[in-house]
């Protein structure tokens, strides 16, 4: 555009409404200055640039200060900032009346309105124009007018209703123009997408003429200049490059169908769409936490000692702690370990109390300021037998520690930047910690709750006392009538101690085996008198209508007969379903006593009044210092309890032993990476050359001495060096065809020589199947290929049973041989394929003596296998377990296990072309043993919140895919539903509309994948060269 050429105006205007204005939040003239209907234009002035006027008109994007919530959802994310801004309009529910959503243009013919998008962008894409068309265009984001003109964007996710207004442009003059928004003008807009405008200013930004300088738009001096594009017409100038005149290509003329196109569905959507509703306050809300995040952020990025409304987080964290867990006062300690100067500086930090301190309040504090503060992520690791957070005297416990160490090794070794919190409630050698982590320590020995510690000899009960001569000083009798019946029935007294307690407090009785729970449970039920069912009693009734419900009208006998009395067990012989609702309902108080093993003691925060240990035994097994105390921290329930007690029951034979427990140190924490050889050192040199995180024998060995086990050889290692365990395990991977030396390595010094991973090394990388089984997978599946019956499923249940749970297996051989008669002909080839005949297992159940060697693993994983074939045919748990007399908690075990492994094994297949028959089986597989439901529900069981029960329910209402719960109308759902919480159907609703939208991505990405040019396309390459 030359100097004497016209200069388009656009005025730009939403609905008015009558409110207050933010000028505290958006840059923007006073309210004084902004009159509804008044329009006001800036003064010209003149632009110099070199010794030449500059040739477009500049249209400064807008500058607003939104609220920096970067964890909300953006319902923008489909709109390229670059040519639509997306601004939702509000609508007023009391008003019945549908508006037309295309006001005067009612057709899609000439003249309508997109004729005039066509007009425009034929506008644009003259040579003189097509440079600033982005900036242009990303300008629709503007002030408030009068409601005679219009102009709002429609976007993809927001239907924003669009039209222009019948004003000529005929200004002559250039310049840059900045367009300041109202104050009201975000109050129609959520949270979610405020940011998205500040990208857009910032992507603009990048796209405009780099030459321009910015403009300050918060200049009290600047007014809102409206810029007017005509209704009918765009007047196109007479004097332009002859280029303009030139007939489009067939490109540009497909580009501006495509956009008519797209604007088409828009626009129809646009009619059927309702635009969600948001009140003023919550925009205020959001609003103040926004600011109050950017405070923080702020602070926390400053030496100040000064922590912000909550330790650097906005004061909302706190009102929600308060609102949702009660807590309105952080404890001295926690304060304390949150202020310390390594905290501060992003040190890695270890910080060990007592179990139920307080640890997890200070984990999440420290996980909010990395998410709110610094936009960082966070990964909270959590062990696989506790709910709260990772123990780290467990990086000593088997595979677990090595998991765990493994995974902390490769952080310090790949990142200088990641900060590490570990947290315990038992450590002992913390300086072996310390050293490996690179980390400072805290400690305190705080307990909200004072812990007194008795132990129990007959009938006599004795304090834990330190200073006494030896251990114990002696406390009370017990003072309860027995009959003869119950000391029989009760020899340790159980019914007297737990009677003291119960039902005003809880109580935690721990025994050494999973049978021996459910037997106190119903021995202590059987000698409480009718009282106890009168406490709480329809809760209690409530309890068990919902464990039949999660159990498809089954209910454990025990239970039924316990828990009138507010009595239950608590082991892994119940389901996850069963646990929960028992959990929910000791935590409420509904149930006053748990009879349970020592898992309940590694991570479920169940705090009891008392804590009764049984025996000092966990199975056969003596207790160790550290599970002693993790039993007897569990007394004492803060804010509930003033004192906890823990009582150990003991004989005489074992009160010296007990003495020592008592009063020795705990256990030292040691590296199990060697130890646990194909799950520990050989798996961790697999995933480093996988990763090329270290690839050749020089950094392997750099990377061994900074683990857990490196700082530990010397108390580990007395036979081998370091370097000795290294070099044979990568000359044992390399043998077993896992890793293979480079062959253009020609270095002759031995810790330069360089390794790849194999395909099947990739493969069992790939899917994480532990090195010890990955060769007998391989021959299993491929001898699979040679006569994979197909008839059932049993073949493929079988190849996806885990190996670790068929070595643990001991099978009832008249079950077995009862299960193996009933199976049909092609079944029965499964199992003549895999070498067990029916003859065996009969001679096993009649216990005749068999010369014939078969192996023992493959016939404990086919009874496995007939296990899980039942249950998919089933589908029922309870009927399961009585068929197998097996433990219901164990089939869902198995269940779980097996549909891990079959995700494994499918991975395992995708990375070796031989076994690509596998692919298309086991996806299928996969969710039939995940889902465990008949095949119409599992789309619906996809949905967070919805189980095999609630899917059902679902089915039969009519709702049967995905796409009609996510079309639902959640007070449909409530009405049509029984048991069914309006919080409830919210969440079913929305997960599923965010399920849907996942997948139309996923879609979405596939068919932009396929419409994509290559890259390598014939005479792409050779043009840019030649260019």
């Amino acid at each position: 555009m030359n100097e004497g050429g016209s200069r388009i105006r656009r005025r730009v205007a939403v609905r008015k409404r009558n409110r207050p204005s933010l000028e505290s939040i958006f840059a923007s003239p006073t309210a004084a200055d902004l009159q509804p209907g008044d329009e006001e234009e800036e003064d010209e002035e003149e632009i110099m640039a070199g010794s030449r006027r500059k040739k477009t008109a500049e249209v400064q994007p807008v500058e607003v200060q939104p609220p920096q919530l970067s964890n909300s959802p953006r319902s923008c994310d489909d709109v390229n900032p670059g040519l639509l801004a997306c601004m939702p309009t509000e609508r007023t529910l009391g008003d019945q009346l549908e508006e037309d959503m295309f006001g005067d243009y009612d057709s899609f013919a000439e003249n309508s309105f997109l004729a005039h998008v066509d007009d425009l962008e034929q506008y644009m894409q003259l040579p003189e124009h097509r440079k600033h068309a982005s900036d242009l265009a990303t300008d629709d984001l503007c002030s408030e007018s009068d409601r005679h003109n219009k102009l709002s964007v429609t976007t993809i996710d927001n239907f924003t209703e669009l039209k222009m207004d019948e004003h000529t442009k005929n200004e002559s003059r250039q310049e840059d123009v900045c367009i300041e928004p109202e104050p009201d003008l975000l109050y129609d807009i959520p949270s979610s997408q405020v940011l998205y405008f500040e990208n857009l200013h910032n992507s603009s930004n990048d796209l405009g003429d780099q030459s321009t300088k910015e403009r300050d738009c918060n200049s009290s001096s600047h007014k809102t200049v409206n810029e007017e594009l005509p209704q009918n017409s765009i007047e196109q100038h007479q004097q332009t490059d002859d280029s303009s005149s030139k007939v489009r290509t067939s490109s540009e003329e497909n580009r501006r169908k495509s956009l008519k196109e797209h604007l088409k569905s828009a626009m129809t959507g646009n009619a059927k769409a309702q635009t969600p509703i948001f009140s003023k306050t919550k925009q205020l809300k959001e609003t103040l936490l926004s600011e109050e995040i950017n405070v923080a952020k702020k602070t926390i990025e400053s030496s100040s000692d000064d922590l912000g409304p909550f330790y650097s987080l906005p004061s909302k964290v706190r009102d929600l702690y308060v609102q949702f867990k009660g807590i309105g006062k952080l404890y001295e300690w926690q304060h304390t370990c949150l202020t310390l100067n390594s905290v501060q500086e992003r040190k890695n930090l270890i910080y060990s109390l007592p179990t139920s301190g307080g640890k997890t309040l200070v984990a999440e504090i420290l996980m909010l300021q990395e998410l709110l503060c610094r936009r960082r992520d966070v990964l909270m690791i959590l062990p696989y037998v506790a709910i709260v957070q990772e123990k780290l005297h467990m990086i000593g416990e088997g595979s677990r520690g090595a998991i765990l160490e493994m995974t902390l090794a490769k952080v310090l070794y790949t990142s200088k930047t990641t900060q590490i919190i570990g947290m315990s409630a038992t450590l002992n050698n913390v300086e072996d910690l310390q050293e490996f982590l690179q980390a400072e320590y805290y400690t305190s020995q705080f307990r909200p709750v004072e812990l007194k510690e008795y132990l129990k000899i007959n009938d006599a009960i004795y304090e834990v006392d330190s200073k006494a001569e030896n251990g114990m000083t002696f406390s009370r009798l017990l003072n309860y009538k027995y009959s003869d019946t119950l000391k029989k029935m009760d020899p340790d007294r159980l019914v007297a101690l737990v009677t003291e307690v119960i039902p005003n407090y809880s109580c935690l009785v721990f025994c050494p085996t999973k049978k021996n729970c459910e037997n106190v449970a119903e021995m202590i039920c059987k000698f409480l008198s009718k009282e106890y069912l009168k406490h709480r009693e329809e809760e209690k009734h409530e309890v068990i209508k919902n464990l039949k419900n999660v159990s498809s009208g089954n209910l454990c006998p025990v239970l039924k007969r316990t828990i009138p009395f507010g009595v239950a067990y608590h082991h892994s012989g119940l389901t996850s379903d069963e646990r929960k609702l028992l959990e929910e309902a000791y935590s409420t108080g509904v149930l006053c006593l748990f009879t349970c093993t020592s898992t309940l003691a590694a991570g479920v925060n169940l705090p009891a009044r008392r804590v009764i240990l049984r025996a000092p035994y966990v199975a056969k097994e003596f207790l160790k210092r550290n599970q002693y105390k993790q039993m007897i921290g569990r007394a004492g329930r803060a804010g509930i309890d003033s004192i906890g007690e823990s009582i150990l029951i003991l004989q005489e034979k074992d009160k010296q032993q007990v003495l020592e427990l008592i009063s020795r140190p705990l256990e030292n924490c040691y590296s199990h990476l060697v130890q646990e050889f194909t799950k520990g050192i050989q798996t961790l040199f697999l995933s480093l050359i996988g990763l090329k995180i270290a690839t050749n024998l020089d950094d392997i060995y750099h990377f061994m001495n900074g683990t857990f086990f490196g700082v530990q050889q010397k108390i580990l290692l007395k036979e081998k060096s370091l370097w000795e365990i290294t070099v044979e395990s990568l000359r044992y991977l390399t043998e077993k065809g896992l890793l293979q030396k480079d062959t253009t390595d020609k270095s002759e010094e031995e810790f330069q020589h360089s390794f790849h991973i194999t395909k099947l090394g990739r493969a069992s990388f790939k899917g994480t199947i532990d090195l010890a089984y990955c060769d007998i997978l391989y021959r299993d599946l491929k001898k699979g290929l040679e006569g994979l019956v197909l008839e059932s499923l049993l073949h493929l249940i079988y190849l996806t049973t885990p190996y670790d749970m068929a070595s643990q297996c001991d099978p009832d051989w008249m079950i077995y041989f009862r299960q193996f008669s009933q199976l049909s002909p092609a079944e029965q080839n499964v199992a003549a394929l895999l070498g067990v005949s029916e003859n065996f297992i009969g001679k096993k159940a009649s216990g005749q003596a068999i010369r014939k060697k078969v192996d023992k693993d493959i016939v404990n994983r086919l009874y496995l296998s007939f296990v899980l074939y039942a249950l998919l045919k089933e589908t029922n748990i309870w009927s399961v377990s009585e068929k197998f007399n097996m433990p219901r908690g164990y089939i869902q075990s198995l269940l779980t296990g097996a549909a891990t492994f079959s995700s494994c094994v499918l991975h395992f297949c995708e990375e070796l072309e031989e076994f690509w028959v596998y692919k298309a089986l086991l996806v299928e597989l996969t969710k039939k043993l995940t889902y465990c439901v008949k095949a119409e529900l599992i789309p619906l069981m996809e949905v967070t919140g919805v189980l095999e029960g609630r899917a059902k329910q679902l089915y039969n209402a009519g709702y049967k895919s995905l796409t009609h719960l996510a079309n639902a109308n959640p007070e449909v759902l409530i009405r049509t539903i029984d048991h069914l919480s309006r919080r409830q159907a919210k969440q079913i609703v929305s997960s599923a509309k965010m399920l849907l939208h996942e997948k139309a991505e996923a879609l979405q990405e596939e068919v932009e994948e396929l419409l994509r040019l290559p890259s390598d396309f014939p005479g792409i390459t050779s043009s840019t060269e030649k260019a």
